[in-house]
């Protein structure tokens, strides 16, 4: 017999971790790489603008707007100003509210 069948499964809500993950340390953003080479220009501009609209809807979200109603372009350019990155334009907010809408 396998040894595999002689351990017992785990309930479905018990968790299968051997130890506790600590939630609480500080973010550390993930390493850049450069991007590919040889890609057209607006291939850069699209992935840039995604990127920061993905930015702007998770401080949207941690601000409690969940809903893209409730993302006007006003709220979406003070977010931006508060997390330190340039007004976005009306594209960038379309997207942003996009995200929200998509996310649920």
């Amino acid at each position: 017999m396998p040894a595999a069948a002689l351990k017992p499964k785990p309930l479905p809500t018990q968790s299968t971790a051997t130890r506790s993950v600590q939630l609480d340390l500080p973010y550390v953003p993930v390493a850049k790489r450069p991007l590919p080479a040889g890609r057209p220009r607006e291939w850069y501009v699209a992935h840039n603008r995604r990127l920061k609209a993905m930015r702007l809807a998770i401080a949207l979200l941690d601000l409690g707007v969940y809903l893209p109603n409730q993302a006007r372009n006003e709220k979406i350019r003070s977010t931006a100003e508060l997390i330190g990155v340039h007004p976005p334009s009306d594209t960038t907010c379309h997207m942003v509210r996009a995200y929200l809408r998509y996310n649920r």
